[in-house]
C-alpha cells in the first residue's frame, strides 16, 4: 500500500484512507487482505539444510586429517589403508551429520514454539490472534508490556510512552498521542506514530496498522533484520577450549611416536599411518556435537513439561539453581481468581446471592466492571461460556458483574470512557473518566486498599454519600485484616462526581491529583485457589536443596496466610514488604535475604535489588515475572523465567517461558537440567577414556616392547575402534534417562569444574587400566603362542569391545552398575549390539579379516577377554563407590 503521511492526518483522515473504523475491519475483509499483502512476517535467516550440514561436516580437522593420510598411503601404494581412512571419513560424516541434523531440527521446533499474540478489534469484538495474522487496517489494541506488531498511526493514548531504543538507540521511552502532528519521524520525544518492534513500557492504546512485514520501519532498516545468533553456553566454550588443548596435546603425542618410530627402525609410511590413525582415536571430535544433542534433548523434554527453553545456556544453568523467586499468582495459585466477599460499609455479601444484593453491592460489581480494562471475545455468547482476556484480577472483577446480570455491552455503552489513569505498581490505583448517559461526568477508581481509602472522603451507605469517620475507617480496616488472614486478595473501588470543566482536566491531564476526595464504595475479596500441588512441590524443592523465595503484591497479612497453606513455615521474621525494603540499604538488605521466604507488597523493581541481594550470597537464581517492569530482574538473575501469560517484553527478555505457568514445571525443568550436566559428564567419561586407552597401547608398545615386534594394533583397527564400535553408544549416551534420587541431592556449585576429581580419576583409571591390560595380554600371547596375528586380534578385540562393557558403569556416576536398570536405554542397548555383531563380523568374515588382518579367535581367547572385562568393571565399580563412599560422609 502507497506510504502516506499518516502523522498529520485527522483520526477520521486515517480510519476512511484505510477503509475501517474504531470496530475494526470484518473477518471477512480481513482474510482477503491477508491474501493480498501476505502475512506480517520479516525475512528470516536462511536455515541450515540437510546438504549444507553434511558439507560442513567436511570442515573438520579430524577430516582434514584423515584425508591427509588417504593421500600419503595412496602414494606409498597402501591401497587396502587408503579405501579404510577414506570409508572411515564417509562414517565420521555419517555420524556428525546425523547428530548435528538432529539438534538443528530440535532447536528449529523449540524456535517454532515461540508465538507472539496480538489484541485486534474486528467487527466490533476484541480479538486476540497472531500477530503474523495481522493486516493494514487492523485496530490494535496496545498495552503495558506488548511489543508492537506492525507500523500504525495513534488513534487513542493513555499515558502511552514507547520504548524505540531498537530503532534509535535511544533509552528514553517516547510519548504517544492521537493528536495530528505536522512533522513525520521516529524518535521524538512525543509523536502519533508507532513501529514494529517498538516495546511499550507505560500506559494503555490504540493503533490502526499502516504498515506490515517487510513496509515497516523495522523491515526497511537491514541490519535488524539479521537474526542474532545464538551464542555458545559457558560449557561448549570451556568444551572448545578443552578441545583445542587436547587437539595441541595429541599433535605433540603424534611427533614423539613418529621420532621414537622412526629411531626404531619402524618404516616411515607405517609409522606415519599409525600415527595419524592415534591422532584421530585421541580427538574427541563428537565431543561438542554430543554435547548440543545433550543439551538439545534436554530442552525438548522440558518443552514436554511445559516449558519452553528460548536459550542453550538456560538447559545448561538449570540444574545449579539454589533459589527461585516466584510470583504467587498463578504460579503457586491456580490463577482462576474469583470474588468471594464484597464488604460495604454496612454490611458483607457473598457474590454468590446476587439476588439479596443491595444498593452498595451493585454499585461495587458496577465500579468493577468500569474501571476495567479486561474484554469479552464473545460478549453475546447464549450459553455464558465467556472467553474473557485480560489482568487475572480485572477478568474475575468482570465475570462477578456478568454472574450479577450486568450486560458487559450495556455497561461499556451507558458509560463511555474518555479518560483513564493506568494503574502502575508505584501509584497503585488505576482511575477511569466516564460519561453516564444522563451527560454527568464521574471518575471510577480501583486499587490497594490503604491507597483508596487515603484518597477518600466520603462513604456510600445504602446508596447515599456521607463523610467518613473514624469510625468508618477502623470497621472497614478490621474486615480486610479478617479475610486477609484467610489468604484473600482485597482491592476496594470509589468514585467521584465531577463538573464538564474539571473533567477536560483530567481527559487532558490524566492528573493524579484529581482522584481525590473520593467517595469509597467498598471492598472486594478475591480468592484464587492454591493448586493443589504446590505444597508438596515447594517440599520436593527443599528434598532437592532448592529454597522457593514467594514474591507477591498481596499484603503481609494475605502473604503470610498463603506461604503456610503452602507450607513455608513463615513467621514474622522472615517475611518483607516493599516499605520495609524501600528503608533498607543494600548492605542490610544482603544481610538477611537468605532468612526471608516471602517479599509482600513487592513492586517490580524490588525484584531487582532481591535478585542482586541473593546473588551476593553465591545463590544460583531463577526468577519468575511477566510484566514490562520485571525484565531487569528477569535479564539480571541467572535464569529468568516469564510465565506464559506475560508481556512479550518478559517473554523476550526471559531464558525460559512457562507455558503452564506452574512452579511444579519449573521444579522439573531443574530436574532435567541437572540429568543434562550428568550425560554431558558421562559422554566426556566415554569419550576421552576410549581416546586415551589406544594411546597408551600404541606408545606403550613402541616404549617397552622389542624393536622386532610390531605394534599391536594397525591404523585401520584403530580407525575401526573409534569409529565404528564406538560410534553408536555415544550418540545413544546423549539419550540417557534420569536417573534415580537426582533430585535428593543439593545443587552442584557454580565454581565446580566439569572435569572435577571423580570425573578425571575415572578418565585416567579407564583409560592406563584398558591400555595396559591390552598390552600385557598382547604381550602375553604373543610371548606363549608366537603367534602375532592372534595376539593382534585379542588386543584388538579388547578396545573394540571392552568400552562396550564398561558404558553400562560410565552412564551412572551416582550408582552402581549393579544397581541400575540395564535395560532403561533402549537406544543404548541397540547401540551396543549392533557395535558387537560390527566387531563379530570383523573378526570372523572373511572380507573383514583381509582388511583388517584379523584371525578367529576360540573359546580360551574369548574367556581371557572376559576376564579382562570383568576386571575392567570391577576397578571402576571400586573407583566409583570410594567416591560415592565420600558423598555420604
Amino acid at each position: 500500500m502507497k506510504q502516506e503521511n499518516w502523522n498529520n492526518m485527522s483520526v477520521k483522515e486515517v480510519l476512511h484512507n484505510l477503509k475501517s473504523s474504531h470496530d475494526g475491519l470484518s473477518f471477512d475483509k480481513a482474510e482477503r487482505r491477508l491474501k493480498k499483502y501476505g502475512k506480517n512476517i520479516l525475512p528470516t535467516k536462511k536455515k541450515f539444510t540437510a546438504i549444507t550440514i553434511f558439507l560442513n561436516q567436511f570442515k573438520s580437522p579430524l577430516v582434514y586429517i584423515l584425508l591427509v593420510a588417504a593421500l600419503v598411503s595412496f602414494i606409498l601404494g597402501e591401497m587396502v589403508d587408503a579405501s579404510v581412512i577414506l570409508f572411515a571419513v564417509f562414517l565420521n560424516t555419517i555420524v556428525g551429520f546425523v547428530q548435528e541434523l538432529k539438534a538443528e531440527n530440535s532447536l528449529a521446533k523449540l524456535k517454532e514454539m515461540i508465538q507472539h499474540k496480538s489484541d485486534v478489534i474486528r467487527d466490533g469484538i476484541e480479538k486476540e490472534i497472531d500477530s503474523e495474522n495481522i493486516v493494514i487496517g487492523d485496530i490494535v489494541v496496545l498495552r503495558a508490556g506488548d511489543r508492537i506488531p506492525a507500523d500504525g498511526r495513534i488513534i487513542e493514548a493513555h499515558e502511552f510512552d514507547v520504548d524505540e531504543s531498537s530503532l534509535t538507540g535511544e533509552s528514553v521511552p517516547v510519548s504517544k498521542i492521537s493528536d495530528v502532528q505536522d512533522k513525520q519521524g521516529f524518535g521524538k520525544s512525543k509523536d502519533n506514530l508507532a513501529y514494529m518492534g517498538t516495546v511499550i513500557s507505560r500506559g494503555r492504546g490504540m493503533m490502526i496498522v499502516t504498515s506490515t512485514g517487510i513496509e515497516t520501519k523495522f523491515g526497511q532498516i537491514a541490519q535488524l533484520l539479521k537474526e542474532t545468533e545464538e551464542e555458545d553456553t559457558p560449557l561448549q566454550k570451556q568444551l572448545a577450549s578443552f578441545s583445542k588443548t587436547f587437539g595441541i596435546l595429541t599433535f605433540l603425542i603424534v611427533v614423539i611416536i613418529l621420532l621414537i618410530g622412526l629411531f626404531r627402525g619402524i618404516p616411515f609410511e607405517e609409522i606415519f599411518i599409525i600415527a595419524i590413525a592415534v591422532a584421530v582415536a585421541a580427538i574427541p571430535e563428537g565431543l561438542l556435537v554430543a554435547v548440543t544433542v545433550v543439551l538439545a534433548i534436554g530442552m525438548q523434554r522440558i518443552l514436554k513439561k511445559g516449558s519452553l527453553v528460548r536459550k542453550l545456556v538456560a538447559a545448561e544453568t538449570l540444574g545449579s539453581t539454589t533459589i527461585i523467586c516466584t510470583d504467587k499468582t498463578g504460579t503457586l495459585t491456580e490463577g482462576k481468581m474469583q470474588v468471594d466477599h464484597i464488604i460495604t460499609r454496612c454490611s458483607i455479601y457473598s457474590s454468590t446471592k446476587n439476588e439479596k444484593c443491595g444498593i452498595d453491592h451493585m454499585k461495587v460489581i458496577s465500579i468493577g466492571m468500569i474501571c476495567n480494562n479486561a474484554k469479552i471475545e464473545n460478549p453475546d455468547d447464549e450459553l455464558k461460556d465467556w472467553r474473557i482476556h485480560g489482568d487475572y484480577t480485572e477478568r474475575a472483577l468482570l465475570q462477578s458483574g456478568l454472574n450479577a446480570g450486568f450486560n458487559f455491552q450495556d455497561i461499556n455503552r451507558d458509560h463511555k470512557r474518555l479518560g483513564e489513569i493506568p494503574f502502575t505498581s508505584e501509584r497503585k490505583f488505576m482511575a477511569t473518566l466516564n460519561q453516564d448517559k444522563s451527560g454527568d461526568y464521574k471518575i471510577y477508581v480501583k486499587g490497594a486498599p490503604e491507597e483508596i481509602i487515603n484518597r477518600s472522603k466520603y462513604v456510600l451507605i445504602d446508596g447515599k454519600k456521607r463523610k467518613m469517620t473514624e469510625d468508618d475507617l477502623r470497621n472497614l480496616k478490621k474486615k480486610q485484616n479478617e479475610l486477609s488472614k484467610k489468604g484473600l486478595r482485597i482491592i476496594s473501588v470509589a468514585y467521584r462526581d465531577l463538573n464538564k470543566d474539571v473533567s477536560s482536566k483530567f481527559k487532558e491531564e490524566n492528573d493524579d491529583e484529581l482522584v481525590n476526595n473520593l467517595v469509597f464504595v467498598g471492598l472486594i475479596a478475591i480468592k484464587d485457589p492454591i493448586r493443589l500441588e504446590a505444597k508438596k512441590t515447594i517440599e520436593l524443592a527443599r528434598e532437592a536443596g532448592v529454597g522457593i523465595v514467594m514474591i507477591t503484591g498481596d499484603n503481609r497479612i494475605t502473604a503470610k496466610t498463603i506461604g503456610n497453606e503452602l507450607g513455608m513455615r513463615v513467621e514474622d521474621n522472615n517475611i518483607l514488604d516493599g516499605h520495609q525494603l524501600d528503608q533498607m540499604s543494600t548492605k542490610e538488605l544482603n544481610s538477611i535475604v537468605d532468612k526471608i521466604k516471602v517479599y509482600a507488597r513487592v513492586s517490580p523493581h524490588h525484584k531487582l535489588r532481591i535478585v542482586d541481594a541473593l546473588q551476593s550470597r553465591g545463590e544460583v537464581v531463577a526468577m519468575t515475572g511477566d510484566g514490562v517492569n520485571d525484565a531487569p530482574a528477569l535479564k539480571s538473575s541467572d535464569i529468568g523465567i516469564a510465565l506464559g501469560s506475560g508481556t512479550e517484553v518478559a517473554k523476550g527478555t526471559a531464558d525460559i517461558i512457562l507455558l503452564d505457568n506452574n512452579l511444579k514445571t519449573i521444579i522439573t525443568a531443574v530436574e532435567q537440567g541437572r540429568v543434562i550436566y550428568e550425560n554431558i559428564r558421562k559422554v566426556i567419561v566415554y569419550l576421552v577414556s576410549d581416546s586415551f586407552s589406544e594411546v597408551i597401547v600404541i606408545m606403550g608398545a613402541i616404549i617397552f616392547l622389542p624393536k622386532e615386534i610390531s605394534l599391536p594394533l594397525t591404523a585401520v583397527q584403530i580407525l575401526w575402534i573409534n569409529l565404528v564400535t564406538d560410534g553408536l553408544p555415544d550418540a545413544a549416551l546423549t539419550l540417557e534417562p534420569k536417573e534415580e534420587n537426582i533430585m535428593k541431592e543439593p545443587p552442584r556449585k557454580t565454581n565446580e569444574p566439569l572435569l572435577n576429581i571423580e570425573i578425571k580419576t575415572l578418565i585416567i583409571s579407564i583409560s592406563i587400566l584398558s591400555g595396559l591390560l591390552s598390552l600385557a595380554v598382547f604381550w602375553y600371547v604373543f610371548s606363549v603362542t608366537g603367534d602375532f596375528a592372534r595376539a593382534n586380534t585379542i588386543t584388538f578385540s579388547i578396545l573394540a569391545i571392552d568400552s562396550l562393557v564398561y558404558v553400562f558403569s560410565v552412564r551412572s556416576l551416582r550408582h552402581s552398575i549393579f544397581q541400575k536398570n540395564v535395560f532403561s536405554n533402549k537406544y543404548l542397548i541397540g547401540a551396543v549390539i549392533a557395535a558387537f555383531i560390527f566387531q563379530m563380523f570383523a573378526i570372523y568374515h572373511p572380507f573383514f579379516q583381509n582388511i583388517l588382518k584379523t584371525v578367529s579367535l576360540d573359546i580360551y581367547d574369548w574367556s581371557l577377554m572376559i576376564f579382562i572385562f570383568v576386571t575392567e568393571i570391577v576397578i571402576i565399580e571400586i573407583i566409583k563407590y570410594l567416591f560415592l563412599s565420600q558423598k555420604k560422609v
